[in-house]
């Protein structure tokens, strides 16, 4: 389980197809990244409980308060293009002061998903919205 959390801030930082994303509410920072679940070595998946497919993937996502983990509640849902509607349930994985959100969802093709995430933090949550162009493995 400790390989998980450096493999997954390196696929973040290494991954042109999963380049991470911030967005910053006041002294809340949101990290995301979405890849593909084949990507992933199968006892680093194994690991996190996630499943490694060609049509699978992964959005990741950290929370940080003034430069430290932080936890909250995250949801969300993937949509395709046809208005195809998918909830993210996401799980929370701890590890060596590391927080993480992960949540796994089908693909079928080539195509480009949006994806809506709600982080909420107290009172108070955050809508993040955006595009990621999804490629099976092959």
């Amino acid at each position: 389980m400790r390989r998980i959390i450096p493999f997954l801030i390196a696929l973040c930082l290494a991954l042109p197809a999963a380049a991470e994303r911030k967005q910053s509410f006041g002294e809340l920072d949101v990290h995301y990244s979405v890849f593909n679940s084949s990507f992933l070595q199968p006892d680093i998946a194994s690991a996190a409980g996630l499943v490694r497919s060609k049509t699978q993937g992964v959005v990741n996502v950290a929370v940080l308060k003034a430069g430290k983990a932080s936890t909250a509640l995250v949801s969300g849902q993937v949509k395709n293009l046809l208005g195809q509607s998918t909830a993210l349930t996401f799980r929370q994985v701890t590890e060596s002061g590391a927080i993480y959100y992960l949540a796994q969802f089908p693909f079928s093709s080539r195509e480009i998903l949006s994806f809506t995430l709600d982080v909420r933090q107290g009172d108070n949550t955050h809508r993040i919205t955006f595009n990621q162009e999804m490629f099976p493995d092959d």
